[in-house]
């Protein structure tokens, strides 16, 4: 009996000393490659670059292309309207869109771009939280042209582990933007 007790005694002094380390937080560790651009031109008269790893599939009958990550399971929709008396009602549209998420959006900051020399001018929105899309976009020359574009991910909207990808494919869109050239 005094064996076990010792035993057990040892065995429960040895337990006590053992070190016990919280598991270190755990982060993805997502790499995307360096962005290379090529030129695509649209059948309804406009250019822009895209990244080399999305697809485009242009819809000529329609004026409106998608861009799409495979990898990422995204697509950024586009779409292109003439203007016709309609500017106001083309940027109202555009301006509404995002506010479409606003239930489910924490917050939707406004980038406003202008490219005075080109004379486009639009904005970038960025829609965070468990939206289903968390970019859109708007430019136009205010007198021809207007192009509306919009980011979706084929997932369940979980804004902390999309927004990697948004942000990659967010960098893309500034580019498309800063690229765009009416014809």
């Amino acid at each position: 009996m005094l064996h076990r007790c010792t035993l057990i005694l040892f065995i429960t002094l040895i337990s006590c000393f053992e070190n016990n380390l919280p598991k270190p937080k755990a982060y993805l560790n997502l790499e995307y490659s360096s962005p290379q651009y090529h030129e695509v031109l649209n059948s309804c008269g406009f250019k822009y670059q895209i990244n080399k790893e999305a697809i485009l599939e242009n819809h000529e009958e329609e004026c409106w292309d998608n861009i799409k990550y495979p990898k990422m399971k995204a697509t950024i929709y586009l779409s292109y309207f003439k203007v016709d008396n309609n500017i106001n009602s083309l940027i109202d549209d555009a301006y509404q869109m995002p506010m479409k998420h606003v239930n489910r959006a924490i917050e939707i900051p406004e980038k406003i771009y202008f490219d005075q020399k080109n004379k486009i001018f639009g904005s970038l929105f960025r829609v965070e939280g468990n939206t289903a899309s968390q970019l859109q976009f708007f430019l136009t020359d205010s007198i021809r042209n207007f192009l509306v574009g919009s980011l979706y991910f084929y997932s369940k909207p979980n804004y902390d582990s999309l927004m990697p990808a948004a942000r990659y494919i967010e960098d893309d869109m500034l580019h498309l933007m800063e690229t765009l050239k009416w014809e």
